[in-house]
């Protein structure tokens, strides 16, 4: 699977904010609340310091949005600790800020695995009107610094949460199901590999699977996951899917085991979609799962499949690990 930068967040259009330089927005800058903001570095010959003053001096934050941070650093990788404080020390001059996207940063720039994240709680704690945050990449190979860390929160208005990772560690799974998010209603979670620090168990998810720690939850996504299989079938039977409108299993490495757990499970008509693309079920499986979701008006998702021989001893694959 590859990541690709978005068009849109927050439903506003993505504007990269051109730099000194670099040639200008036709008709200049739009409105500061018309678009979502993109900052980059890359090779533009500003560091992150520099570009954030730039953005300041060029757009009125108090009317900002949605903005969403590219790659921090020039040649050399560098933490993103610092691009946290940096945005958490000016987060007074942001009154409208509602959405947030923590490395909009694709292959070609860095892979998801390699990107290092840190403890986030800070920006989480700093704009108490968010209502959406993505962030994408962990860190696995670096200091406890350059980890992806959250505490438990108490946040009012934060309603869509979403983490991409090639692994995502139990211990911010565990963060999440133990925070207070009473607006939540989107949840999704990359869950990743072993090999990349994505050490999540079923356990570390109970309390998400409770249905109690959300109550305003209408999309869940347990995804990109080795044991998919698994998360199926605790799905299969936990209650907070009846409080959903959608759910996704998809990306990961879900097989006749865990679809089989869905079909003898608790009833999924009630859904307007089941995402389960990127997939290694049998024939039979698919045409059931088809054929239930089609009778029900329940729209599914089971592209990509993969060509698997259950006999084989080949190993299945997440879509999104480096």
């Amino acid at each position: 699977m590859t990541i690709e930068h978005p068009d849109a967040f927050h439903g506003l259009t993505v504007l990269t904010l051109p730099v000194p330089g670099e040639d200008p927005v036709p008709g200049g800058l739009p409105a500061a609340d018309s678009v979502a903001w993109r900052l980059e570095c890359g090779w533009k010959g500003l560091t992150f310091p520099e570009l954030w003053q730039h953005f300041l001096g060029s757009v009125d934050p108090t009317r900002v949005r949605a903005l969403m941070i590219g790659p921090w650093w020039q040649e050399d990788y560098t933490p993103f600790a610092p691009v946290v404080e940096r945005i958490v020390a000016d987060a007074h001059r942001f009154p409208a800020l509602r959405a947030l996207f923590l490395a909009d940063v694709v292959g070609e720039e860095c892979e998801v695995s390699w990107l290092e994240m840190c403890d986030i709680t800070p920006l989480i704690d700093a704009f108490p009107l968010l209502e959406e945050l993505t962030v994408r990449g962990c860190g696995d190979s670096g200091s406890e610094e350059e980890k992806l860390r959250l505490r438990p929160v108490r946040h009012g208005s934060l309603k869509s949460l979403r983490f991409e990772s090639g692994g995502l560690p139990g211990h911010v799974v565990r963060a999440v199901g133990a925070s207070e998010l009473p607006a939540l209603e989107r949840l999704e979670l990359w869950l990743g590999v072993d090999w990349y620090g994505g050490d999540t168990t079923v356990d570390d998810m109970r309390p998400v699977l409770s249905g109690a720690a959300f109550p305003r939850l209408r999309h869940l996504g347990l995804q990109n996951s080795d044991i998919q299989d698994e998360i199926a079938t605790a799905v299969a039977s936990a209650p907070v899917v009846a409080q959903l409108e959608s759910l996704s299993l998809a990306m990961g490495t879900l097989g006749d085991e865990g679809a089989q757990a869905l079909l003898d499970g608790q009833p999924l008509t009630h859904l307007t979609s089941l995402d389960l693309h990127h997939h290694y079920l049998t024939g039979p499986l698919v045409s059931r799962i088809q054929d239930l979701c089609d009778r029900a008006g329940v729209k599914v998702g089971l592209e990509e499949a993969d060509d698997w021989d259950p006999t084989d001893d080949e190993p299945r694959y997440v879509a999104v690990s480096e």
